[in-house]
């Protein structure tokens, strides 16, 4: 009861303090009034014999009062307000049916109508003001500072370029701006992302904002609001959308296959002057088709000398945003940028524990990666990534078994020591049903902050979604005590102790397969790529051994999901034409 002002009459505070279960004594001490005095209000005003219902409405009319004499509000007093407003309604109705002649009806309006005549019939996806207001409410109560830029920066400029740290809330946040959008104008939305898988996320999100905030039940692919307004969500297979028309959102596109040619038709989709174009994606490779577009190359390439324009990309330049002289609005937000205008979700000394500094620079201070001196670089890589949802016809992802009885292969990438933070990294490989196929990652998991006994879980219940055929797990660290619980449940689970000689083993055989396009996993998962490109080839400390790492001063590096995948590939045999049951080599199994 802090936030009653002091004015408030005492013998109404000391009511609401009693109904709460202060004894009177106390409620005494608080107001600073003599326990008679407060005894005598208690026996005058029939605290005792007031009713439930009635004590409610005290407090609730007190404190919406109180919020609707406030002034300036703040989004989330909007929010309270309709929240009591509704309260009162529901009071209401409660006051009706405990009236003689009440009935349920009278809790339920629903029940009442239900016998009547001809109903109306329910609105699909139905905009109403109320939906509106709340919709808008909690979307400036929840933005970060950099958050405001971005919106600040829509509605003045028709392309915005954003480069980003991972993990910052750029896909959360362009959901609920576009669905703020579509509610508020009727304009359609296209969210483009490098696999359809990807581009849901982006509806995950969207559902979401609307239930929690307004119990708002959004339904359909694409989602269609009763203002007219379409929210499209498209992978690859937006090259074939070429009718499409709207607001664009383009996810990662530093990570998408063939950007230049899925940019034309995305462009295409938002060419009107009234729509908005919006690339935003965390740096992958300087070789990667998307990197002139940033530059500024792509806007020089087919223009006359004179013609041509200057544009800087450094991150002093635009870490404020700046609009650009090919028509773009450009804007750097590293992950310090995000601590510094209040983003509370990270640590960042306990980031730089994490990552090395190359890891660092390119997965979170936007620094692009020279992938020359990556063993796994970002062509080969590209190879790798398809929209799983359009190609894999066997692939079923919400399934209680997504891929059936078909056996897969489980690795394991553990957590490092404490003092490092390392996440652990799992995947799921398909392996192909024919010799010289195909080997699918069909789900990938990273943890943090799990002991050997949740480790070891997280592995079995996967035992009970697949037909389970062979688990690898590093065992060089803390990884053997998750092997010892593994192997409980799962006996030919396979350990790998970490040297030179086991190290290449494993890389060479992933090399084996990437190399001749014999590994895919969707697009959306750009975690897997930039764990692969991670990987370098170096010496040991002695300097007479070729081993491979991720740039941190750890056995394995930080690449887990990397690691994690070839354990699972161990299981592949050597031969590109042979027996898809072979299993790896014996040097890695150390029972």
């Amino acid at each position: 009861m802090t936030e009653f002002t002091e004015e408030l009459d005492p013998r109404r505070l000391a009511r609401l303090l009693y109904w709460q279960g202060f004894r009177v004594a106390r409620i005494a001490e608080q107001l600073g009034e003599k326990a008679a005095t407060v005894h005598s209000w208690k026996k005058r005003d029939a605290w005792d014999e007031t009713k439930p219902i009635e004590r409610v409405e005290f407090a609730v009319e007190a404190r919406l009062i109180q919020l609707v004499m406030k002034d300036p509000k703040e989004g989330r007093d909007f929010k309270e307000i309709d929240l009591l407003g509704r309260q009162i309604e529901r009071m209401a109705r409660v006051r009706r049916y405990e009236e003689p002649g009440g009935h349920e009806g009278d809790l339920n309006p629903k029940v009442a109508n239900r016998n009547k005549g001809e109903r109306k019939k329910p609105v699909k996806n139905e905009v109403t003001d109320e939906i509106t207001e709340q919709l808008r409410a909690a979307f400036f109560d929840e933005l970060f500072d950099y958050q405001k830029h971005w919106y600040r920066a829509g509605e003045k400029h028709r392309i915005r370029n954003i480069l980003k740290s991972r993990q910052i809330g750029a896909t959360y946040y362009f959901a609920r701006e576009a669905l703020l959008d579509a509610v508020e104008t009727g304009r359609n939305q296209i969210f483009l992302s490098a696999s359809k898988a990807q581009a849901h996320v982006f509806k995950e999100y969207i559902q979401a904002y609307a239930r929690d905030v307004a119990d708002w039940e959004l339904t359909g692919d694409p989602i269609v609001l009763s203002n007219g307004a379409t929210l499209y969500f498209l992978g690859t297979n937006a090259r074939t959308a070429q009718s499409y028309h709207g607001n664009l959102y383009f996810d990662e596109y530093f990570w998408t296959y063939k950007f230049q040619e899925l940019r034309k038709v995305a462009s295409g989709m938002a060419m009107h002057k009234k729509w908005r174009q919006t690339y935003f994606s965390t740096p992958s490779s300087l070789s990667h088709d998307a990197y002139p577009y940033w530059s500024g190359e792509l806007f020089n390439k087919r223009r006359k000398k004179a013609d041509r324009v200057d544009i800087d990309t450094s991150h002093a330049a635009l870490k404020n945003g700046m609009e650009c002289p090919d028509g773009q609005w450009r804007h750097i937000v590293t992950v310090e940028d995000a601590v510094a205008q209040g983003c509370d979700l990270f640590d960042l000394n306990q980031l730089r524990l994490e990552y090395s500094e190359p890891e660092y620079e390119n997965l979170l201070m936007c620094q692009f990666v020279d992938d020359d001196k990556s063993l796994f670089g970002m062509m080969m890589m590209q190879r790798c990534m398809v929209d799983s949802w359009e190609v894999w016809d066997d692939f079923k992802p919400f399934a209680p078994k997504p891929v059936g009885d078909k056996p897969v292969w489980i690795g394991y990438d553990p957590n490092g020591e404490t003092e490092t933070g390392d996440n652990a990294g799992l995947a799921v490989v398909l392996p192909p049903d024919k010799p010289g196929g195909k080997h699918r990652i069909v789900e990938r998991r990273q943890f943090r902050g799990l002991d050997y006994e949740d480790q070891a879980e997280q592995i079995r219940q996967l035992t009970t979604k697949y037909n389970v055929t062979h688990i690898g797990i590093d065992t060089t660290g803390i990884g053997s005590s998750v092997y010892q619980l593994v192997r409980k449940f799962f006996p030919a689970v396979v350990q790998y102790q970490y040297n030179p000689e086991v190290k290449g083993e494993l890389v060479m055989k992933a090399y084996q397969l990437i190399s001749k396009g014999r590994l895919e996993f969707d697009a959306g998962w750009v975690d897997i790529a930039q764990a692969f490109m991670s990987i370098r080839k170096t010496t040991t400390a002695s300097g007479r051994h070729i081993t491979y790492m991720a740039g941190r001063n750890g056995t394995t590096g930080h690449a887990d999901l990397a690691w994690a995948v070839m354990h699972a590939l161990a299981k592949a045999p050597l031969e590109t034409d042979g027996p898809v049951t072979g299993s790896g080599s014996s040097m890695m199994e150390i029972y």
